[in-house]
């Protein structure tokens, strides 16, 4: 027996896991470096979210004719590489559809009767996909932030799942023994007819490159995942359920600035009494973030989950009217980021190496955090529960705590506070005077 393509098989295979491996380390390691959270807290209701929205894709179709479509190509093509298994199997072993020994003829030809026809439906929503992107020309799809990239990663997903799909019916097609069983080739009856004129030799060798270059497809498509915003594939399980349960519009509150407030209140404490013994410093070293390592890692976790769909963008008001803020590129921009302190790790053996670059000003301007008006569109928008607006308000944190460069209608604002117990610059005492009037 010949022996070379199992261990040619069996070489791609690790080679493939191993990298995906490898990328998928230095994600959790890229995700680490922000502050630690705590989301340990009911997770009855995470796991309910986990199950409704990145599985059940709930907030997807609130978007009907999208949010369907999505789930097509969702559930068809998770369904579709369940026969990966079968592939895996008979490559190790040097079998041919392994699943004809172990399950009754009828329930096989079932199965892979359902694949064949999800992939057909897979490959007609993904033609309505890619029209959607480049002949209709969605307007979500060609915003600013949406460069060469971006716009190239969305087309070369969709490229992906039509040649793989193509290649699982034409191997099912030219399979003469699957045809001859006449049992599950519901679509691949219709284009074995195409292959009719060729010999048999030639037919077997092109169900062996059908098949050869299908594992192989999927290999090289999980590695590429890592590059592409389609990480989300993998990452909205987690994503969804660390996602914040707090009601929306809530803010967190350091807990130093709460603790000095108390203290300035009441006024038997004493200001300059050392800390008990034990007690640690809970002064943070910075008052908001300026730069990846400044955010918690589960804002980390949503740059890398963002689909760049652009739902959040399209819901923003501000986006609406002209200004230069887009809750996408807020994601994208920290995710490069992040990508980029993560590479400058990996070059300085482990160490993060000054590089003179923040998230603030070199990649994100002021000017987009102030446009925010904090109302949570893009948050209630995201169809995997990604915040941008818990991002955006810790840089406007750092601008106003450590540098103090809040907008001067802000500033005036804050010190109308300050002196009149209110944002309008009327004394107490004349606030109700307009009553009177």
């Amino acid at each position: 027996m010949n022996y070379l393509p199992n261990i040619l098989f069996a070489t791609i295979l690790i080679l493939g896991i191993g990298f995906f491996a490898k990328n998928v380390k230095k994600l959790i390691r890229n995700i680490k470096l922000g502050h630690d959270k705590d989301v340990t807290d009911n997770k009855s209701q995470r796991w309910k979210n986990m199950a409704m929205i990145a599985l059940g894709q709930s907030k997807m179709v609130r978007r009907p004719i999208s949010g369907l479509l999505h789930v097509v190509v969702y559930v068809g093509f998770i369904i579709i590489n369940i026969e990966v298994l079968e592939i895996i199997i008979d490559g190790l072993f040097g079998t041919h559809r392994i699943g004809l020994k172990v399950l009754p003829q009828s329930v096989y030809g079932f199965l892979i009767g359902t694949f064949e026809v999800l992939a057909v439906l897979v490959l007609i929503t993904v033609i309505v996909f890619w029209m959607r992107r480049n002949v209709i020309k969605l307007a979500r799809f060609w915003k600013s932030e949406m460069t060469r990239w971006p716009k190239m990663d969305g087309n070369l997903i969709l490229y992906f799942e039509i040649v793989l799909m193509t290649l699982f019916l034409v191997m099912n097609a030219t399979d003469l023994d699957f045809q001859t069983m006449n049992s599950g080739n519901i679509i691949s009856q219709y284009i074995a007819p195409w292959f009719s004129g060729l010999s048999e030799g030639t037919i077997h060798i092109i169900e062996r490159g059908a098949w050869w270059i299908h594992i192989t497809g999927i290999l090289i498509f999980l590695n590429y995942l890592y590059f592409s915003k389609h990480l989300h594939i993998l990452l909205a399980f987690p994503n969804t359920y660390f996602g914040n349960l707090k009601p929306q519009g809530q803010f967190n509150n350091l807990e130093s600035v709460t603790k000095e407030v108390k203290m300035m209140m009441d006024p038997n404490s004493d200001p300059f009494a050392a800390p008990a013994e034990g007690a640690e410093d809970e002064v943070p070293a910075k008052f908001g973030a300026s730069d990846v390592q400044d955010l918690n890692w589960v804002q980390l976790l949503n740059a890398y989950t963002c689909t760049e769909c652009g739902r959040c963008t399209s819901e923003c008001p501000a986006n609406q009217t002209g200004k230069k803020l887009s809750p996408r590129k807020i994601m994208m921009d920290t995710r490069d980021r992040l990508e980029e302190v993560g590479k400058n790790i990996d070059a300085n053996n482990g160490e993060y190496k000054d590089d003179g670059k923040q998230l603030l000003d070199n990649y994100i301007t002021k000017e987009e955090l102030w446009a925010c008006t904090s109302c949570n569109a893009c948050v209630e928008a995201c169809p995997v529960s990604i915040d941008p607006l818990s991002i955006i308000i810790e840089m406007r944190r750092y601008l106003v705590m450590e540098q103090s460069a809040a907008p001067v209608e802000l500033n005036n604002m804050m010190t109308n506070i300050e002196n009149n117990g209110a944002p309008w610059p009327y004394n107490q005492m004349d606030r109700l005077n307009w009553k009177n009037e």
